[in-house]
């Protein structure tokens, strides 16, 4: 069962006194949410019942502003009075905006010269580098709130997935931050694809700076079938279109900071630049955006991401960096290494999960590792330490007004078969016996080619980088081995093919 605290804040021409939100609570099991999204009608009646039994007075009308769907809007209104409204919104921790003086890096100076916290908003803060990221800046000194609609966790339940590390849930951990660090990381649980619910959630917070990792982020999922390819590009391109337009209506100063990917370029056989490319064709010269060569619908949704903010930089004087990231390893961050209930997802599956983080776990299991292909497949990858760091660097140089600044985010490149040598190497001095089979691609790719990435403008900004060690690898390792008793060997192997995709929706087998 999960629980939704929803708290009513009153607007104007409101029955309720300013001073009085009124909490409800409702408990919702996965079946009755996301699970039937286009059967609400339930969800409503037992939101009403609650509503009724309520002692205080109730507003004439109000929207609900949580959404359990990335399809359809929970909307409820009840009539009253025409003058009166109110807004309902997700809450799982004090809401308090008391205003505190800080001596460090989430710090700002007013134009009296005082200081103030630096608001950042994190879209998509219940996911891998969401929620590493939102503790990182928390603890830095930032004011954070998280916006999420959970489908995440969603996901997992519809393909019979689940995380290595057992996860709490996002109201629990964000109370158990509270607990260790005094600081409060607020809520809004909520569908981005639904503008309303982020304008509110806009005009409550009034963010400084918006990180949006609140994207469907798996190739593999895109691939899955047709439903699976129109969710990804209407979540993903429709909900930063709201972004864009939420920041224009309401924080035009506020600075995107926002997730891309290095899959944006594909592997052409010249080197990557860093988002834009200085070319001479008959005799003329122009920098242009650096060609894009997506390999799955998702690499698209993000291609047209790209050009979308690039477009409202320009007409409208948004400022936006676009951190296109390579591939993501490890689980911990120093924040959620602080309590159990902190830990981060680590995903293995062939889904979720990234070439590395699945090599630690099949090696855990004594499962071989699946390289697929000629394993030749190079890209860049980064240390979850050093996604974090990159995005407070970005936050702390934000890009001028009206520019759009794109960053090569990783710190190192390998092939498939490096990492799976890697990978061995470190298992054998542990004792485990790693073993590697090359399985047939089920994506549609180069498996050999030239690969050469520049990645300099995070360093010149002040980039640490944790590059990959033995220490390192060791330390995956062991912990894959501490949870390898979750592991479902069934997941390990690929199930989507980029060539037998097809109109009508899989479902998983019981």
């Amino acid at each position: 069962m999960w629980e939704v605290n929803l708290l009513v804040t009153p607007t104007e021409h409101t029955l309720l006194a300013e001073d009085t939100p009124l909490s409800i609570s409702l408990s919702v099991s996965a079946e009755d949410s996301i699970l039937s999204s286009h059967r609400p009608s339930s969800l409503f009646s037992r939101f009403k019942k609650v509503v009724n039994q309520c002692s205080t007075p109730i507003p004439a009308s109000f929207n609900m502003g949580i959404s359990f769907s990335p399809f359809k809007k929970l909307s409820l209104q009840r009539k009253r009075s025409s003058q009166s409204q109110c807004v309902v919104r997700a809450s799982a921790v004090s809401m308090s905006q008391e205003a505190k003086t800080q001596n460090d890096s989430g710090s700002q100076q007013t134009t009296d010269g005082a200081s103030t916290r630096k608001k950042v908003m994190v879209i998509g803060g219940d996911g891998y580098c969401g929620w590493a990221t939102a503790l990182h800046l928390s603890k830095k000194g930032y004011e954070v709130a998280i916006v999420d609609n959970l489908i995440r966790r969603l996901f997992d339940d519809q393909l019979g997935l689940e995380s290595l590390t057992p996860i709490s849930s996002i109201h629990n951990r964000i109370r158990r931050w509270k607990s260790l660090t005094g600081k409060d990381i607020q809520l809004f649980v909520g569908d981005i694809c639904e503008f309303d619910f982020l304008a509110e959630a806009f005009k409550s917070f009034e963010p400084d700076a918006v990180v949006h990792f609140g994207e469907q982020r798996s190739a593999p999922y895109s691939m899955i079938d047709r439903s699976r390819a129109v969710f990804t590009q209407h979540n993903n391109v429709i909900g930063t279109l709201n972004v864009l337009f939420a920041i224009k209506e309401f924080r035009e100063e506020c600075h995107l900071v926002k997730l891309g990917t290095m899959g944006e370029y594909g592997t052409p056989n010249i080197d990557i630049e860093e988002g834009y490319i200085t070319i001479t064709h008959n005799g003329r010269t122009d920098t242009l955006p650096y060609p894009k060569q997506a390999s799955s619908f998702y690499h698209l949704s993000k291609v047209h991401d790209s050009h979308n903010i690039a477009f409202t930089c320009k007409a409208w004087g948004i400022r936006a960096t676009d951190l296109n990231q390579g591939v993501v390893y490890g689980v911990r961050t120093d924040e959620t290494a602080m309590h159990e209930e902190l830990v981060n997802r680590l995903d293995y599956d062939g889904v979720f999960g990234t070439a590395l983080n699945r090599f630690c776990v099949q090696a855990a299991v004594g499962h071989p590792l699946t390289v697929y292909g000629k394993g030749g497949q190079t890209r860049g990858y980064l240390d979850i330490r050093d996604t974090v760091q990159c995005v407070e660097i970005a936050i702390a140089n934000p890009a001028q007004p009206g520019e759009f600044r794109v960053f090569n985010q990783f710190t190192e490149q390998f092939s498939v078969n490096e990492l799976a040598a890697l990978v061995t190497k470190a298992g054998g001095k542990l004792g485990l016996e790693v073993k590697t089979t090359l399985v047939p691609n089920p994506r549609v790719e180069a498996e050999e080619h030239y690969y050469n990435a520049k990645h300099t403008k995070l360093y010149e900004l002040g980039l640490q980088p944790h590059l990959l060690s033995d220490s390192l690898l060791d330390s995956l390792l062991n912990f894959s081995v501490q949870f390898k008793d979750r592991v479902d060997t069934k997941q390990i192997m690929p199930s989507v093919s980029w060539k037998k995709i097809g109109a009508k929706p899989k479902t998983v087998a019981a």
